[in-house]
């Protein structure tokens, strides 16, 4: 079933491509503008921000904590009922080390509080903190993606593994605008979107 747009359109298909076109057009903006330094850092309101600013033109619901239960494959992400609940709890969570701030993000990712987009949303919501508390951001380049989706799937029961892999990513270009486009690629590639090139929209 397609997800209702603003868009208008039915086809599975066509609104994933328009999706991809149009957030990742959002995204080249939001690091050009310099608007990506007015989030909020480390908390769901800024991630509320983030996935707004990025689905807002294409969705009524970005932005918008989900009112649906959601899963991928067989794993359930954090149900309804408790998902306003959860979220306090992550804002509440320390952020001054690499370790603190990755187990934040597992949390997060844990919540998907968003009906569609949490993980590219959550992507950048992570680099944000890391660059804010750690001066350094992941070069997803680096992050092969079959390692990355399966580190990411055993983070809930032990998150070494995803914390070993994006620690040997780091890298101190924070400001790098190529390390930024390229990220926003990859962290789409994961999910399936490779149409197009966040540099050439």
């Amino acid at each position: 079933m397609t997800l209702k747009n603003k868009l208008g359109i039915t086809n599975q298909l066509e609104l994933s491509k328009a999706e991809e076109k149009i957030s990742k057009q959002k995204a080249k903006k939001l690091f050009e503008s310099g608007d990506i330094d007015k989030i909020k850092v480390g908390t769901f309101a800024g991630l509320k921000q983030i996935h707004k600013y990025l689905f807002g033109e294409i969705y009524d619901f970005a932005g918008k904590m989900r009112e649906v239960n959601i899963s991928k494959g067989t794993f359930r992400f954090a149900p309804v009922m408790y998902l306003k609940q959860s979220l306090k709890h992550i804002d509440k969570m320390p952020q001054s080390t690499f370790d603190e701030i990755v187990e934040k993000y597992v949390e997060m990712n844990v919540a998907h509080p968003f009906r569609e987009g949490n993980g590219r949303a959550t992507r950048i919501w992570l680099d944000l903190i890391l660059k804010t508390k750690i001066k350094k951001v992941v070069d997803w380049d680096k992050v092969d993606k079959a390692d990355y989706l399966s580190a990411m799937e055993r983070s809930t029961a032990k998150d070494v593994e995803i914390k070993q892999l994006l620690k040997n990513a780091l890298t101190g270009k924070t400001k790098n605008r190529e390390i930024f486009m390229k990220g926003i690629d990859i962290s789409y590639y994961y999910e399936g979107y490779n149409e197009f090139k966040t540099e050439d929209l």
